[in-house]
């Protein structure tokens, strides 16, 4: 609802007006924001200002007029659906051999959807042919005994665990590739069920070849060799073209996964890389975030955001994605990670994830084979500025991380530089601010951190099935959820933007996790979740976010494209105030925030190992956010029933889902619109959400980049398709 009082001033909005701490924690001043979008148009508004940008509509004969407007994805028409649908089982008849052909004797089928219930499969960690499988591959092609068809002529391309409601009984769902030549070889008698065999949409589709990604290391080293292989690259490094003295120089700012295979595909192919990095290499930043979990030492440089990985190392390792599981290029960064270490198992996983303790060997492998392919790592060194001519990036200004910028600075040049900071580099963004590059403020979302014991998710989502998972060890994966709520939206079908409703969503979901600290500063209070690869711990926790954009940071316009940084700050600076400080979280039992009370009573054990303080969580937020979050733990009870217990436990604050700005690039080369030579990708730049699609930004950005270099003359698109544009809002 829209607030009754007129907006404040920039000024007065950002004041902070605190009275003596009492007993509840310290009292905040009431915090002003420009209110939500309205959530339905005015009714004085004429019906001539609603239609006037429609073209002239047309008329049925009864003289009424008949406005369409063009739906996509859920929102589409029936009619729309089942043409799509008509054309998509055209495309996978024509693609398939004819019935009975001598075509059919050879490729493979992809057999998608087989079902077997979670008491007879073998549990999570098996990923090969058991029987209760191979009775759902001979249901799905007709054939009369499973047990005569041959485990070797399949192969699980993916396993998930589905334990909706809807079902009669918790399941595991695979999708699994035939060899048809292999089945025949093993088993003639098959022929004439595959003979008949039909394409159906999402459940059979005909290949003639086998999908097989590879790693990039792989990839390029064949490359360079010279192979004129069918990926399309050949003769990438040429000394005719770029002498071996002569290497073109690059520059790349972060080791982050942007950063890591941007810098991996430019050394693979040539060129002279320097990977500089402000915090510390793995094995240091560890001990870094220990001092903090233990003595409470912040080091600004080395903690949970800062160091050798980015941010996502010490988090849950997701490797989830909406740009496309399935797609070659994150096919191919996948791969790539088990190259590097990271279990097999994540190529066929629905839900892969690493954890903590997977990823921090994967990176010092990662670590030494750049170091091998002659790229310098130099870590403790933070970019304080762009050497900048004529608008054109000549180079660096280079610092210890552990003295004040500018101090002991050191100037490099290079012919381009890879911007590829993580979302808290906020200095970073303020000295391109300077330079006046081309920023913009970019929609995020901002919440609290709900914590539960995992046992009680366990129990919501499996019921009975919750004594199978066993802290991890056992057949079922421990319980998680995702959750997304649109708060005011009365009827979607009559909404047409966004800014009429704001979504609430689960974000970055640990099962078997605990709470940790990713400030940067210490005036400041924000935390995230991680977990380690086995998720064995006692906790369960997600944020709980709401959506907010430009129109939230008008308080801050002064403040230009950074305005969004501005507005994380504020709420960080008011629950370290809340908190206490000394890093102590602000904390409120879920129960007590929709009531809009202070949980006077002893708060439930937390997985936070810096302490919480009773506080007032619902007077942290403007009201829009507070009762946007209110109304979604409302309706998530409902959907879980058990959501909203005496246990559960809410932390505050969690800010920095995704980068608060997104820096201009063009889309085929990923250089910079405003400055010449400076490529901005990944998290931080606003191209990416997560470790696969920042990994994923970080390779494509390094061959465009090489191809300008001259030292590719492949086409990308030819054998990792095309890239996909990202936004860094990312729903987990």
């Amino acid at each position: 609802m829209p607030f009754s009082n007129p907006p404040q001033s920039p000024s007065s909005a950002m004041a902070l007006a605190f009275t003596t701490a009492s007993a509840s924690g310290p009292r905040l001043s009431p915090f002003s924001l420009p209110p939500p979008y309205p959530l339905r148009a005015s009714p004085s508004c004429g019906l001539d200002a609603v239609t006037a940008p429609f073209p002239r509509p047309r008329r049925c004969g009864c003289g009424a007029a008949v406005r369409c407007a063009k739906r996509t994805g859920k929102r589409r028409y029936p009619s729309e659906k089942k043409r799509l649908d008509r054309c998509h089982k055209e495309l996978l008849r024509q693609a398939a051999p004819v019935e009975g052909s001598e075509g059919r004797e050879s490729g493979y089928w992809r057999l998608s959807k087989l079902a077997v219930p979670a008491r007879d499969d073998p549990g999570k960690d098996f990923t090969g042919i058991s029987l209760p499988l191979l009775q759902a591959i001979a249901k799905a092609i007709k054939f009369p005994v499973a047990s005569m068809l041959p485990d070797e002529a399949f192969t699980v391309i993916r396993k998930s665990f589905d334990a909706r409601k809807v079902l009669k009984e918790p399941q595991f769902t695979y999708t699994v590739d035939m060899d048809v030549k292999k089945l025949l070889d093993m088993e003639p008698r098959a022929w004439d069920f595959i003979a008949r065999l039909e394409p159906k949409l999402g459940a059979v589709e005909y290949m003639p070849k086998e999908k097989l990604a590879s790693d990039l290391v792989s990839m390029l080293n064949a490359s360079n060799k010279g192979y004129d292989h069918e990926l399309g690259i050949r003769d990438t490094y040429n000394d005719s073209i770029c002498p071996q003295d002569k290497k073109p120089r690059v520059a790349v700012i972060g080791s982050g996964p942007s950063g890591l295979f941007a810098s991996l595909v430019l050394g693979e192919l040539g060129a002279d890389v320097t990977l500089l990095e402000r915090g510390q290499p793995v094995e240091q930043r560890g001990r870094d975030i220990g001092a903090l979990a233990v003595r409470r030492i912040l080091q600004s440089e080395s903690n949970f955001c800062f160091g050798e990985g980015g941010a996502g190392t010490w988090s849950d390792g997701k490797l989830v994605t909406r740009i496309g599981r399935n797609t070659d290029g994150v096919q191919a960064v996948m791969q790539t990670f088990v190259h590097f270490g990271a279990p097999p198992n994540i190529l066929v996983d629905g839900k892969p994830h690493l954890g903590t303790d997977k990823l921090v060997p994967l990176l010092r492998n990662f670590r030494h084979h750049l170091r091998e392919l002659g790229v310098t790592i130099r870590f403790n060194a933070r970019v304080d500025d762009l050497i900048v001519e004529d608008r054109q990036v000549k180079g660096i200004v280079v610092s210890d991380s552990e003295l004040r910028p500018g101090s002991g600075s050191q100037k490099l040049s290079f012919d381009a530089v890879v911007l590829a900071v993580g979302h808290s580099a906020r200095d970073t963004y303020n000295m391109l601010q300077q330079h006046n590059v081309d920023m913009s403020p970019k929609s995020f979302a901002v919440g609290l951190r709900i914590e539960h014991p995992q046992e009680l998710i366990n129990s919501i989502q499996y019921s009975e099935l919750a004594a199978e998972v066993q802290k991890g060890r056992g057949r079922i994966p421990v319980a998680d959820y995702k959750i997304v709520k649109s708060v005011g939206e009365k009827n979607a079908e009559e909404l047409d933007i966004a800014e009429q409703s704001r979504s609430c969503y689960s974000f970055c979901m640990c099962p078997g996790g605990q709470v940790v600290l990713t400030s940067t500063d210490p005036s400041e209070l924000c935390i995230n979740g991680m977990s380690f690869s086995r998720r064995a711990s006692k906790w369960a926790n997600s944020a709980l976010v709401v959506t907010v954009s430009s129109h939230d940071f008008k308080p801050f316009r002064s403040h230009g494209p950074l305005a969004g940084v501005e507005f994380q700050r504020e709420f960080e600076r008011r629950a370290a105030v809340m908190g206490g400080g000394n890093f102590v979280v602000p904390a409120q039992r879920v129960t007590d925030f929709i009531s809009n009370r202070l949980s006077v009573t002893t708060l439930p054990p937390s997985s936070y190992r810096l302490g919480v303080r009773p506080s007032k969580l619902h007077e942290l937020f403007p009201p829009y956010i507070t009762e946007a979050l209110q109304q979604s733990i409302i309706m998530i009870d409902r959907e879980m029933p058990g959501f909203v217990a005496k246990e559960a436990l809410l932390h505050g604050v969690e800010t920095r889902t995704s980068s608060p700005l997104q820096i201009s690039r063009y889309g085929e080369t990923y250089e910079s619109t405003s400055l010449q030579g400076l490529y901005p990708i990944g998290e931080g730049a606003g191209y990416a959400g997560g470790i696969l699609s920042a990994a994923v930004d970080g390779m494509y950005c390094g061959f465009a980049l090489a191809k300008q270099l001259s030292l590719f003359h492949g086409d990308i698109e030819s054998f990792l398709g095309k890239a996909q544009n990202q936004t860094g809002f990312v729903k987990y």
